[in-house]
């Protein structure tokens, strides 16, 4: 998944839009079934005192949501994913090891327009990341690499359009804090801060 991809989708969506999005009304939820990218910053934090930055990449995985609206258009969504899988780089000596993380994700949002064709979105929440599955490689071969599980807010922002009765297409963007103490052989040697954008498609039906 990429930016231009998920550009097309909107387009098509706004172009195709004719039915009004899912009326949210309190005590109805929605299960999203779709697809996100996390994308982790440039310059993912610094080890050794700063001798060494690191580079965390991206990774695309199945993702699902559940939404209950505690009232109208405003509603509690829980995030969940298969594991995300990450190549870590080290500046000037390539990979050296990878890992993969859960992001589940807890967020109170607010949904605008819901009798319309088109329904945006915001939320606020909080994030925990538990990190599991490091292997080392290269120059780091042979070592126990660990990175600590992180707590952190989340914010999301999307829109739905609406298709059929009961179902959406939902295009939306979030940034996650991710901060995780590093270990070496059970020595901390720095942080990698992650904070990704996060970006999703989904079909979206309620109940």
């Amino acid at each position: 998944m990429n930016h231009r991809l998920i550009g097309g989708v909107l387009a098509a969506a706004l172009a195709c839009a004719a039915q009004p999005v899912l009326a949210q009304e309190a005590r109805s939820f929605t299960i999203g079934i779709g697809a996100h990218q996390v994308q982790p910053k440039s310059n993912n934090g610094s080890l050794l005192g700063g001798a060494a930055q690191l580079e965390i990449g991206d990774n695309v995985q199945p993702t699902i949501t559940f939404e209950y609206f505690v009232r109208e258009n405003l509603g509690i969504e829980v995030l969940a994913a298969t594991p995300f899988k990450h190549d870590i780089e080290i500046k000037g000596l390539g990979k050296v090891a990878t890992t993969k993380h859960l992001p589940p994700t807890f967020s109170l949002q607010y949904h605008w327009n819901s009798d319309g064709a088109v329904s945006p979105f915001v939320g606020v929440g909080v994030n925990y990341t538990t990190f599991m599955s490091e292997k080392t490689t290269g120059p780091l071969r042979g070592s126990k690499l660990k990175l600590e599980d992180s707590v952190g807010v989340a914010a999301h922002v999307g829109v739905d359009f609406g298709v059929g009765e009961r179902g959406a297409i939902r295009v939306d963007a979030r940034w996650i804090d991710i901060n995780s103490d590093v270990e070496l052989n059970g020595e901390k040697i720095g942080k990698a801060e992650i904070d990704p954008l996060v970006y999703g498609l989904a079909y979206v039906i309620k109940f």
